[in-house]
């Protein structure tokens, strides 16, 4: 099993597991470098959300950056129990949580301005993306953002009040930083 490293905040240098799954594509240290450096390197206080878990690596790193509530949300049964394992290695049962559930239908079903910070990051062969953006927009307070991992640079539909924030290209992964209008 192959292992990523959480790069910055309290857990900086813990290793999360990495299992081989088909899809599962850890956000690699240097764009998540990137995205913590575009946010900030402290999220005190920050309500967050990992849809599309995976490894966890972009969840638990804004849990180690402070963020007050983390949700990593996973189908896969195996993942989940691996990120609850580090999540009690790390001590983190106060302010990460995991859950089974399917993202799309979770989102669908959530509360609307809830987070400041949502990561999507689907895997890149089911062709989620507009989905998932279409379903996490409303979940943003205002002035929130999404965080989006892509093949190829995504263009929000105007009625979902998402702005290019920042972007960025390492090798075939498009990333793009997003902010709700208010």
């Amino acid at each position: 099993m192959a292992e990523v490293r959480i790069i910055g905040g309290s857990w900086k240098r813990s290793k999360l597991p990495v299992a081989d799954k088909p899809g599962l594509r850890p956000t690699p240290d240097r764009v998540r470098e990137t995205l913590f450096n575009w946010l900030g390197q402290d999220l005190s206080g920050w309500r967050v959300l990992d849809a599309f878990a995976g490894s966890g690596a972009l969840g638990f790193e804004a849990a180690s950056r402070g963020a007050a509530e983390v949700l990593l949300l996973e189908r896969d049964a195996e993942l989940c129990r691996s990120l609850k394992a580090s999540r009690t290695r790390l001590k983190a049962e106060d302010r990460l949580q995991v859950e089974q559930a399917d993202a799309l239908a979770w989102m669908a079903r959530c509360a609307p301005a809830r987070y400041e910070l949502v990561f999507l990051d689907p895997p890149f062969q089911q062709e989620l993306f507009d989905a998932a953006l279409k379903a996490a927009a409303p979940l943003l307070v205002p002035g929130g953002f999404i965080y989006l991992e892509s093949p190829r640079p995504l263009e929000p539909a105007p009625e979902l009040g998402l702005k290019a924030w920042r972007q960025a290209k390492a090798g075939a992964v498009h990333s793009q930083l997003l902010q709700r209008s208010g």
